[in-house]
């Protein structure tokens, strides 16, 4: 491990002598070799071990981000984080997000508006427009969402109107809303115990009195009975007895 290995770092001081010399000369003189002024400028080590550089970072033994995919990043979820971000209330609303055949990029053609068929107006819409006007149009991200946001207001503010109007002429024939089913039979069903409750405590009073009623003609029944004999005793003592007559 210690012996030193002189023979490659020989290789140059030996071609140097030769190039002094003219055994390796041409017409053209001496040519040096490619390698001539590279070796001369980086000898080779003399010793058979080649020593490790010390390291600054120690690398991590984790092989985690090996295994890591790569982000995928989308041009709409920039788009999508702004319009959310400004209108959160926008993610209360229920959507469908479940496509029937999976063909529903056919059926849009977002130059035309927000407004597609069979899609309901919603933020994805926003984001949509937003990206054709970018792409197609040629506008910066402020213009198109300024744009797009007057032209979604305009849509809602639309549809709020008619759902009042349309909610006005229910309520005037007699429709009643904000019930569901369960709601509306737990409705009916508590109106019906509460009837039952009032009923069921008139019976209980009713039951109540006729029960002292009876107890009333019960008790001076008995007192009529109990005073009879006292009464018969009584008519004994004060009739004189009879002598019969022949005594």
């Amino acid at each position: 491990m210690g012996a030193r290995q002189l023979r490659p770092a020989n290789v140059w001081r030996t071609k140097n002598d030769l190039l002094k010399t003219n055994l390796l000369s041409t017409d053209k003189g001496a040519v040096r070799p490619p390698w001539y002024d590279v070796l001369r400028s980086t000898p080779p080590s003399e010793t058979l071990v080649r020593t490790v550089r010390p390291r600054h970072v120690v690398d991590s033994t984790s092989n985690k981000q090996y295994y890591k995919p790569q982000e995928i990043v989308y041009p709409e979820d920039a788009l999508r984080k702004l319009f959310y971000k400004d209108h959160p209330w926008e993610l209360a609303r229920p959507r469908m997000i479940v496509e029937l055949d999976g063909k529903d990029y056919q059926k849009t053609d977002w130059s035309k508006g927000l407004r597609q068929p069979g899609i309901p107006l919603s933020g994805e819409s926003v984001v949509q427009r937003m990206l054709y006007r970018i792409d197609v149009e040629g506008m910066t991200q402020e213009k198109a969402y300024d744009v797009t946001r007057r032209e979604f207001y305009r849509l809602r503010q639309e549809e709020e109107i008619a759902r009042r109007v349309t909610l006005e002429e229910a309520r005037h024939v007699g429709a009643y809303f904000g019930l569901d089913r369960r709601d509306i039979a737990m409705k009916l069903e508590n109106n019906e115990f509460e009837n039952w409750k009032v009923w069921a405590a008139k019976q209980a009073e009713l039951r109540a009195s006729s029960k002292d009623d009876m107890l009333e003609d019960n008790g001076m029944e008995d007192a009529d009975d109990r005073g009879a004999p006292e009464l018969e005793a009584d008519a004994a003592v004060d009739t004189p007895a009879q002598v019969p007559q022949g005594a």
